[in-house]
């Protein structure tokens, strides 16, 4: 089995990051990690973070853009496939099984 690396890029996310990360842990196909890059927030982000435990929190500073974050969140993961999704998106349940089935 495929492993997947699941990572949040985020700036501010406070009111939508919690759907984000459910829709990941709501995934047909299981998950390897999730790894959420807080791109210098101001909010309440990390405190949205504490009710996820298994999810693996980086605190860049400063703000590097939705690329740095990115980047940062690639070079610290370890699965076989990457899947970056916005903080404010959501996938759909079989999104990464209908990914892979198609590799």
């Amino acid at each position: 089995m495929a492993s997947v690396s699941v990572i949040i890029p985020c700036y501010n996310g406070e009111k939508y990051l919690a759907e984000a990360i459910e829709s990941v842990l709501a995934q047909t196909y299981p998950v390897t990690e999730i790894i959420v890059v807080d791109n210098a927030s101001t909010d309440n982000s990390k405190a949205v973070l504490a009710r996820y435990p298994q999810v693996k929190y980086i605190h860049i500073y400063p703000n590097q853009g939705p690329s740095g974050a990115c980047n940062k969140g690639i070079s610290e993961s370890i699965g076989e496939y990457i899947v970056i999704l916005d903080f404010d998106d959501r996938l759909l349940p079989n999104a990464i099984e209908i990914g892979l089935s198609n590799l």
